[in-house]
């Protein structure tokens, strides 16, 4: 009985060296695999493999070319009704696309779905011709930016992730792209959750099957060419918990999905048990430190980089249905009676967290007492998001300002 139990210890022993050589030697079967997983509230790395390897980074790249758009919108020189013009060359991009046409225009909100949803190439091209005058031009200033945010060992040469032996990252640089993505635009976030969109009447369906399948996620992009393999980035939230994890140079996207399923399932148990509150820094009072992996797992890693904004605790929960519907581009402006108790709504959300991360996000452009205020709908339980204490015309021209960064909101009495 003794030696069959021992030999039971063994054989268990075995199976768990076996499993951890089979994802450990991922590196040494297949040489475009490269993974890093972090703990999205500490910065810690929680597995790394080939982290600084030089990488082809696919559509990982309109990641960037995201960044860049909600900047421009952050800063003003853009609106979510911008119309951006279709060049011939912007024409030409081959599949993925949405079939654009020399001379047609699409408004930054359809662009948006399109460039996550669809990964369109001529999208891709569409926006970085309205913010680089040139696509050549544009990977010069997403060059730029990547330096800024300690993207140390990424080159951008075009707008989309098409095939170019100069255009290289790592999937360090990636997972600091992603991280960046949520601390500064958490308001844009929930884009990269959507699943389908609509453009002239055809419906487009979105490649990332990770936000449907898996357990906890919530966003982020894939990318594919015969140069990389199959690509991820993709950030995911259990409990109070969030890691963000990145693996390049999948042979197939389901075993790339498989694969970062179990990274996710190892990781999660030694994540941070407890999101620090990003959202509830104040600017100039505290920063929280920026996810900047470069030791060994275990190392606790310091911010090279001060983050411009705030990193919302819940950034990928689902919005509930605002109590007015809106459509961005018909957006209408609710005003009743005459006083000077006037508000602007930003909407009305599923968690509190999640309500109280948008009303904080607004308050980088507006002024106003933010208030989170519980209602029940259709017997559900959900939180609405308000700055109050305005004027009538401060309640106005703020909602105009929000919404031009690409807030919906109305103004209430």
């Amino acid at each position: 009985m003794f030696a069959l139990k021992r030999a039971g210890r063994v054989w268990g022993l075995v199976l768990v060296v076996l499993l951890l050589f089979s994802l450990s030697n991922q590196a040494q079967a297949n040489p475009r695999y490269a993974s890093i997983v972090i703990d999205a509230d500490t910065g810690e790395i929680l597995h790394e493999s080939r982290a600084n390897a030089s990488r082809y980074p696919a559509s990982l790249t309109k990641m960037m070319t995201l960044y860049m758009l909600f900047e421009a919108l952050e800063q003003g020189s853009m609106t979510m009704h911008t119309r951006l013009l279709v060049s011939a060359h912007a024409a030409t991009m081959p599949q993925t696309n949405i079939g654009l046409r020399s001379g047609d225009t699409i408004s930054v909100r359809k662009a948006i779905p399109a460039l996550i949803v669809r990964s369109a190439n001529d999208v891709a091209a569409v926006v970085a011709e309205a913010l680089g005058d040139s696509e050549a031009n544009f990977g010069r200033m997403m060059t730029t930016k990547a330096r800024m945010l300690d993207m140390d060992s990424t080159t951008f040469r075009n707008a989309s992730g098409l095939p170019n032996s100069g255009q290289k990252t790592t999937a360090r640089d990636m997972v600091i792209l992603s991280a960046r993505l949520m601390q500064d635009f958490p308001q844009h976030y929930h884009y990269f959750s959507v699943q389908s969109f609509q453009y002239k009447g055809v419906t487009y369906n979105s490649h990332n099957r990770m936000v449907r399948n898996t357990e906890g996620v919530d966003g982020l992009k894939t990318g594919y060419i015969r140069a990389s393999g199959f690509n991820v980035a993709t950030s995911a939230k259990r409990g109070n918990r969030r890691v963000i994890a990145v693996v390049m140079g999948g042979k197939t996207a389901a075993s790339r999905n498989r694969h970062i399923a179990q990274l996710l399932d190892r990781t999660f148990p030694r994540a941070s048990a407890k999101l620090t509150s990003y959202a509830a820094v104040i600017p100039g009072i505290g920063t929280p430190s920026v996810p900047v992996p470069r030791s060994k797992p275990g190392t606790q890693l310091k911010p090279t980089l001060k983050p411009t904004h705030s990193l919302e605790e819940t950034y990928g929960q689902t919005v509930a249905q605002h109590d007015v519907q809106l459509n961005a581009d018909e957006l209408q402006m609710v005003a009743v009676a005459d006083n000077n108790d006037w508000a602007v709504q930003i909407g009305t959300y599923l968690e509190h967290d999640r309500a109280q991360a948008q009303a904080r996000a607004a308050t980088r452009w507006v002024a106003g007492e933010m208030v989170i205020t519980e209602v029940e709908i259709n017997n559900r339980k959900l939180y609405r998001a308000r700055l109050e204490g305005l004027q009538e015309k401060q309640a106005h021209t703020a909602c105009k300002s929000l919404v031009q960064r690409g807030m919906e909101c109305i103004v209430v009495q």
